[in-house]
């Protein structure tokens, strides 16, 4: 079994609604423990930025039906890699919150204090979400 990680961004649809994030959470929650799946979600009222750590054929499962799902759109890989660990495997699916806070995080990583995960390499992203699970350990 090969462990992979995948970093992808979107951006929600018209089809999102505010409630929309606990639901997304809890499925992902319950789905990932099945399958050994763990990540870590960063949502910004317009933008996701997701890793999902795994064996490759879990993860790509998984990202499979995130594709499907039409509460978001323009799906953009940033990162896709095999790996010897995983760096989120505490959680099934911890969430993060964009926050004033993380404002000082974003810009360490991109080129703006605003969350513009479009704008990021894939190993930027990464280490981004490393350290915002660092620093709110809480949000899972």
């Amino acid at each position: 079994m090969y462990l992979v990680r995948l970093v992808y961004t979107s951006t929600i649809s018209d089809k999102f609604e505010s409630t929309d994030i606990e639901s997304i959470l809890a499925c992902a929650r319950k789905n990932n423990g099945v399958n050994n799946v763990s990540g870590v979600l960063c949502f910004s009222r317009s933008h996701f930025l997701q890793c999902l750590e795994g064996s490759r054929a879990r993860v790509n499962e998984t990202y499979h039906n995130i594709l499907n799902d039409p509460r978001h759109k323009n799906i953009i890989i940033l990162s896709y890699e095999e790996v010897v660990s995983r760096e989120f495997s505490q959680w099934n699916m911890s969430y993060i919150p964009d926050t004033s806070v993380t404002s000082v995080i974003n810009l360490r990583y991109s080129g703006s204090s605003e969350f513009k995960p479009y704008e990021m390499s894939g190993d930027s992203a990464l280490a981004m979400l490393i350290e915002m699970g660092e620093q709110f350990p809480g949000s899972s």
